[in-house]
């Protein structure tokens, strides 16, 4: 079966009858190898074609859907049609020729990429794939359409017709109808990396980097959440964020209200503030942890902020939270103020912040996206897993999507992480119930790399140095400074990497060292130092994990310490470094991991 971008149950209510057939026969009548993307602006230009395929053999497709039925065709020629309308005669562009340029206009843009071009011979230079366009005409059968002599402005190979695409119609006829819309055929599948890179110049909106695109079922994902609340719970790695992301960038484009981004941690704001302004949305999108926001809205309203001599530590910022919710319920602070709420780790935030966020959503756009991951739930055991949305004015039920697969981790680090901490990421009966959080089990992508080290040493300070001396030697490898991290459990620990790094004047950036972790700059070429907890939403090439035997807390809950490892070692894009110098519950339940590890 063929994938349809947007899904189908997202986007049939914006098709016209006969796009809706002709998109369930794509769907039915096409083998899995085949792309559809319906009605999607693609290049600089936001062109809009009404349907694009793509496949290795067979290359690339435009389509222009008609519903026209054949006695409201008045007259046609190669330029322009005549149709009786509603709302009287109205001539409008040839279809075919709509295709045509869409065709060519992603043909010219193809083609000036190197890795898009014929290598050799007489096409030398020209696009590696086919490419072809047509017209599908939904309530003309071949019959009327020859007939009626619309073979003279439509070439017959260039059109399919309504009888051609019935259900009982066989498999490979279809497809032979699609394929003969090309001229021609090269010797050559595509591979997966031309695929993306295909999509990497049609669709801006989902380009990582310079390079990488999003993955087609975050696509396909980010594509599809429609209007209203929507709930996906992910696993680490799942590309939660990136859905976030290009979520922003579909609704900047809808609203003239501003769009909230939230998130508890600090240094998880930085990034995404960051990422926001990559993408052009910085002054249309604020993103804020949610303390801070609290804290924006007392100033913003007047408000005086707690007195910091008469509540210390948490208790202020449960001060400022409980003073912000009264303000909205006596009205002195406005609800419905953004056009969009969306909430990054949502499993981060207790109940009532979810209820006072949810009550900032303007009720005409009604667009609420919350991000989850129960397995990164630290609360702890007496508070975790007792949500339930509708309570909180989460529109939960049958609005929610899951993600199951880890993008981030290669196969050996997410296997290590999974095996450690297992026994406390049994799936939840949420699974049954949309109305509450999920424990989702991670499934690897299958991407393959170094197995994760737990290093044993004599001493903290032989850790130190042999941090050090790897981090060079990686660095002098082509690791990027800022593609390592440090993730530290104890402050202690922080502070001698921080004299010890200084020592050997090698970068090195506390992110955590006190709450002005607000001016993290993701993209300083400086290895993080960060604690487990402010590492959440975060992602480096290159993830070290010092002074294990000191972890667990003895006097902090066995689940939380656990899942706080496991958030900390799936931080690690491509390798894990563990490093130790005494025995630990930890230690050996790693040790033991690492045994299971292939």
């Amino acid at each position: 079966m063929a994938t349809l971008i947007p899904a189908f149950n997202s986007c049939s209510q914006r098709m016209t009858a006969g796009e809706r057939r002709f998109a369930e026969r794509l769907q039915q009548k096409l083998e899995d190898d085949y792309l559809l993307w319906y009605d999607i602006p693609i290049g600089k230009k936001r062109l809009r074609p009404d349907f694009i395929i793509l496949q290795p053999d067979r290359g690339l497709f435009i389509l222009e859907v008609k519903d026209w039925k054949l006695d409201t065709i008045q007259q046609a020629d190669r330029t322009s049609i005549t149709l009786l309308t509603d709302n009287g005669i109205q001539s409008v562009d040839h279809p075919l020729e709509q295709a045509r340029k869409y065709a060519f206009a992603v043909k010219n843009a193809l083609e000036r990429d190197p890795l898009l071009q014929q290598p050799s011979g007489k096409h030398q230079g020209s696009l590696i794939c086919p490419y072809a366009y047509g017209v599908v005409f939904t309530s003309i059968t071949r019959r009327q359409f020859e007939g009626a002599g619309l073979d003279r402005v439509f070439p017959a190979q260039l059109v399919i017709c309504q009888d051609e695409f019935y259900e009982s119609v066989d498999v490979l006829e279809f497809q032979q109808r699609l394929w003969d819309m090309s001229h021609y055929n090269f010797d050559h599948r595509l591979t997966p990396q031309q695929i993306d890179r295909i999509r990497w110049h049609l669709f801006p909106e989902i380009r990582l980097t310079q390079e990488q695109v999003m993955d087609l079922k975050q696509e396909q994902l980010a594509r599809s959440l429609g209007s209203g609340h929507r709930i996906v719970h992910g696993v680490a790695g799942s590309g939660k964020t990136l859905v976030l992301v290009y979520r922003c960038q579909f609704l900047a484009e809808q609203m003239t209200k501003p769009i909230l981004v939230l998130c508890y941690n600090i240094s998880l704001a930085a990034r995404l503030r960051q990422m926001m302004r990559e993408k052009g949305l910085g002054n249309r999108v604020k993103v804020r942890h949610f303390h801070g926001w609290c804290a924006d809205l007392l100033r913003q309203y007047g408000i005086p902020l707690p007195d910091p001599n008469q509540y210390a530590g948490s208790a202020f910022f449960q001060q400022q939270v409980q003073q912000v919710m009264e303000a909205v319920e006596a009205g002195k602070i406005p609800t419905g103020q953004y056009g969009a709420v969306l909430i990054d780790e949502g499993h981060d935030f207790d109940p009532e912040w979810l209820k006072l966020v949810v009550q900032m959503v303007d009720p005409e756009t009604n667009s609420l996206l919350l991000l989850y991951d129960d397995a990164q739930n630290l609360k702890g055991s007496t508070q975790r897993r007792k949500v339930s949305f509708a309570p909180l004015g989460i529109q939960a039920r049958g609005r929610t999507t899951v993600l199951r697969i880890n993008y981030r981790n290669t196969y050996e680090v997410l296997t290590a992480a999974y095996e450690f901490a297992k026994d406390f990421l049994t799936p939840t009966a949420g699974l049954d119930n949309d109305d509450e959080p999920m424990l989702i089990l991670p499934e690897s992508a299958g991407r393959h790399g170094a197995k994760p080290e737990l290093i044993h040493l004599s001493s903290f300070k032989q850790e130190m140095t042999y941090l050090i001396d790897r981090l060079q030697t990686l660095h002098a490898g082509g690791v990027a400074w800022k593609q390592m991290a440090i993730i530290y459990r104890h402050r202690w620990t922080a502070e001698a990497l921080e004299k010890a790094f200084g020592r050997s004047q090698m970068p090195l950036e506390w992110v955590t060292k006190d709450r002005r972790s607000r001016d993290y700059k993701p993209q300083e070429n400086s290895i993080k130092l960060i604690t487990m907890h402010s590492s959440k939403g975060l992602e480096y090439r290159v993830v070290c994990i010092p002074a294990l035997g000191y972890v667990p807390h003895q006097d902090k809950d066995l689940t939380d310490e656990t899942r706080l490892l496991y958030v900390a070692m799936t931080r690690a894009i491509e390798q894990l470094i563990i490093t130790c110098h005494q025995k630990s519950v930890f230690v050996r339940k790693l040790e033991a991991a690492l045994d299971r590890v292939a």
